[in-house]
C-alpha cells in the first residue's frame, strides 16, 4: 500500500485516507509494557473505531529483558485479532544463528541473550563452556514453540503504508528503498542516523535507544530503551499527524 506521490522537503508525509496506525518500538523483553501499550491501543480502537488500524512493531522482541517467551506469545496472539505487521529485528536474526551454531551463544549473551534462554526455562551460567552451550541450544530448540520459531522465521523486514515505511534500524544512505540489504537494515546507525537524505519515505524506526522519541525531518526514532528505562514508546500516526506517547 502507498501513495504515488514521493516525499519531498516542505511536504508533510502522510497516510492514505482512513487508515491509522499504531508503531510500537523495541520491546526487548518486557511483556508488562507491551500490554500495557496494547490496552491504550484498544480503548482508542473503542473511542474512535478508524476505517482501518494497522499496528506496526519494529522488531527486537526479545532479549535483554525478562519476559521474551511472553511477548513471543503476545504478540502472536495480536496478530490472529487485529492488522498486524511484525517486522524483523537484529535480535531476533542472531537468535536464528544461535539455533544454527550454538558456538554464536558467547556473542548472543553480549547482547541480552541469556535472559532469553531463561524466560524458555533455561539456567545458563555467564560464561557456558563449549559443551555447556550445546546443551543450552539444544535445550531452547526443544522448549521453544513452533509457533515461536515459525513468527520468528517469517518477519518481513520493512513495511510501507502512504509516505512512511517502518524499518527496525534505518536504510542506506544513497540506495533506494526496494534496494536496501537486509544487513543496513537491521544494524545500520551512524550513516542513517547522521544523514540529512530524503530517503523517499518517511522513516520509522528503533534499533538505536534514545531518551525521548527523536523526530527529524526525515525520519523518527522511537526506541526509547524499554528493557532498562521502562517506557516503551507508542507512536500514533493518521493523515499527517504525528504523535508519540
Amino acid at each position: 500500500m502507498g501513495l504515488t506521490r514521493r516525499f519531498r522537503k516542505n511536504i508533510k508525509p502522510r497516510l492514505p485516507d482512513g487508515v491509522r496506525v499504531y508503531a510500537i518500538g523495541d520491546v526487548h523483553g518486557r511483556a508488562d509494557l507491551l500490554q500495557s501499550l496494547l490496552t491504550v491501543i484498544d480503548v482508542d480502537l473503542d473511542r474512535s473505531a478508524p476505517e482501518r488500524a494497522i499496528q506496526v512493531f519494529l522488531g527486537d522482541y526479545i532479549d535483554r529483558g525478562p519476559q521474551s517467551r511472553a511477548v513471543l506469545d503476545i504478540l502472536i496472539r495480536r496478530c490472529q485479532s487485529h492488522e498486524t505487521v511484525c517486522l524483523k529485528g537484529n535480535h531476533e536474526v542472531f537468535l536464528l544463528d544461535v539455533l544454527k551454531d550454538p558456538a554464536k551463544l558467547q556473542e548472543w549473551r553480549h547482547y541480552g541473550g541469556l535472559l532469553t534462554l531463561m524466560s524458555y526455562g533455561m539456567t545458563p551460567t555467564m560464561n557456558p563452556t563449549t559443551e555447556q552451550q550445546v546443551e543450552l541450544i539444544e535445550g531452547l530448540k526443544r522448549a521453544l514453540p513452533p509457533e515461536h520459531l515459525a513468527f520468528i522465521e517469517q518477519l518481513p523486514n520493512s513495511f510501507t503504508c502512504g509516505d512512511f515505511f517502518f524499518v527496525h534500524a534505518g536504510v542506506r544512505p544513497g540506495v533506494s528503498l526496494d534496494k536496501q540489504q537486509e544487513q543496513d537494515l537491521l544494524w545500520i546507525r551512524e550513516e542513517f542516523l547522521n544523514s540529512e537524505e530524503r530517503f523517499g519515505k518517511y522513516i520509522v524506526h528503533g534499533h538505536t535507544p534514545v531518551s525521548a522519541p527523536d523526530v527529524r525531518p526525515n525520519r523518527i526514532n522511537i526506541d526509547t530503551g524499554a528493557y532498562a528505562t521502562g517506557n516503551l514508546t507508542l507512536l500514533t500516526i493518521q493523515g499527517d499527524s504525528l504523535l508519540a506517547i
